[in-house]
């Protein structure tokens, strides 16, 4: 959510902004909340000017009656019991006022940061670097469940009748390489000084709508009948709202944390639900990294957090591409984000398996999260937030860079260790 003396004071900035993204429907948004800004604070100064002047009349009304001067105290008394009248009415008027300026500045994407690309969606988005050799082996690679029931490491069907599509059961090796990728990612960011947390899996609404768009919340999000409670889509959801209405010293920052838990997605939209796959599902688990920092710290974390990702993928040996999103891809409010591809060997193309976001002090101002600094007071802080690994759906470029021609799955070194040892995954 932006600063509204920002908007206010650069409208045509906002405008702009909003131009950029391909969202011209908000454009109308900015006027609306400068003409109910306007009325609000003419509402604010009349009623602190209601109340100084009923404190006033009120302190001479004892005098009045004092000195014996009914009709003047009673004539006094009239006007205050007028006053709080009028009083009551613009209270009731400030605050309809500022729920109608909320809402338009919830849907008011932030300002995006000068280096993001234009374009209109993901097909614009501009490749920035590869890692990695991409290999195409000189035998076949079958589709990603091929090989996991070839290893009797999937059950779809299974799962199509306890739940729907959009559901699996791993078992044997490849559920057991689910969990050691799982656990490496979790040792691989403790060693990088990260700190390890596991979450709550549910949050309530204010902390929802403090963590993302509306847009994405409808998109994404499953609510929990009766109870003011949404299931996470992402472990960042829980982390960022853990510092909802805080106010952190600067020497306690940056807070560097990753975290695991099961994601929980809707999928809604034009790419729904395989419907016999796992790269795109309505339940996975992932290791995320969240950090919250000061405002001159955010692009340098950015940095760190995507490589942080590259560098875990190549020591699995995986290539990998970095693509920078467009305008028209950044939800509302990004002020800029990466993805980050895997190479598919079977599809030779890349695929996205990670995704890193600086979102400035947006999650911030909805969520109160504040830095206390005694030379500039208290001040917004900058929150970030970048996927290290979600399984299954690194599962496919796991099998897939991995997979022999003898149809067995070769365990790389770091692996081994959280595999009992084993080297590799045979049938």
């Amino acid at each position: 959510m932006l600063d509204i003396k920002f908007l206010r004071t650069n409208p045509e900035v906002v405008k702009e902004n909003i131009r950029k993204k391909f969202q011209d429907e908000k454009l109308p948004l900015v006027d609306e909340v400068i003409e109910m800004d306007q009325q609000f604070r003419d509402a604010k100064t009349r009623c602190d000017y209601l109340r100084s002047q009923r404190n006033t009349i009120s302190k001479q009304i004892g005098g009045l009656m004092a000195k014996g001067q009914k009709e003047e105290a009673e004539a006094a008394k009239a006007q205050v019991t007028a006053m709080a009248d009028e009083l009551a009415a613009l209270e009731v008027k400030e605050d309809e006022l500022a729920a109608e300026i909320r809402k338009r500045m919830l849907v008011i994407p932030n300002i995006i940061d000068p280096t993001v690309p234009i374009g209109k969606d993901d097909s614009e988005n501009v490749e920035l670097e590869k890692f990695g050799e991409p290999v195409v082996p000189d035998f076949e690679v079958p589709y990603h469940v091929d090989i996991m029931e070839r290893l009797h490491g999937i059950d779809l069907d299974s799962a199509r009748k306890t739940s729907g599509n959009g559901f699996y059961y791993l078992c044997g090796d490849i559920a057991r390489l689910h969990s050691a990728i799982l656990s490496y990612a979790r040792d691989f960011m403790i060693d990088r000084g990260f700190t390890y947390y596991i979450p709550p899996f549910m949050i309530r609404s204010n902390v929802v709508t403090g963590v993302m768009s509306f847009a994405e919340m409808e998109n994404m999000m499953y609510k929990i009948e009766g109870e003011d409670l949404y299931l996470i889509g992402t472990s960042e959801h829980s982390m960022i709202g853990k510092f909802i209405d805080t106010i952190l010293d600067e020497d306690k920052l940056p807070q560097t944390l990753t975290s695991y838990s099961p994601c929980f997605r809707k999928e809604v939209g034009a790419h729904g639900i395989e419907e016999r796959g796992v790269y795109r599902i309505h339940q996975f688990e992932k290791q995320e990294m969240i950090v919250v920092c000061k405002p001159e710290e955010s692009p340098m974390w950015y940095e760190k957090l995507w490589n942080n990702t590259v560098d875990f993928f190549r020591s699995l040996d995986i290539p990998v591409r970095t693509l920078e999103c467009c305008s028209g891809d950044l939800a509302d409010l990004k002020v800029k984000s990466l993805d980050v591809e895997a190479w598919s060997p079977r599809q030779k193309k890349y695929f996205e398996v990670g995704s890193c976001s600086n979102l400035g002090d947006a999650q911030a101002r909805r969520l109160g999260i504040r830095i206390r600094s005694k030379e500039k007071g208290n001040y917004f802080a900058h929150t970030l937030n970048n996927t290290v690994v979600a399984p299954p759906r690194m599962l496919i470029a796991f099998l897939e860079n991995n997979l022999q021609a003898d149809g067995s799955v070769r365990i790389p070194q770091p692996l081994q260790m959280y595999m009992g040892g084993k080297t590799a995954i045979t049938e």
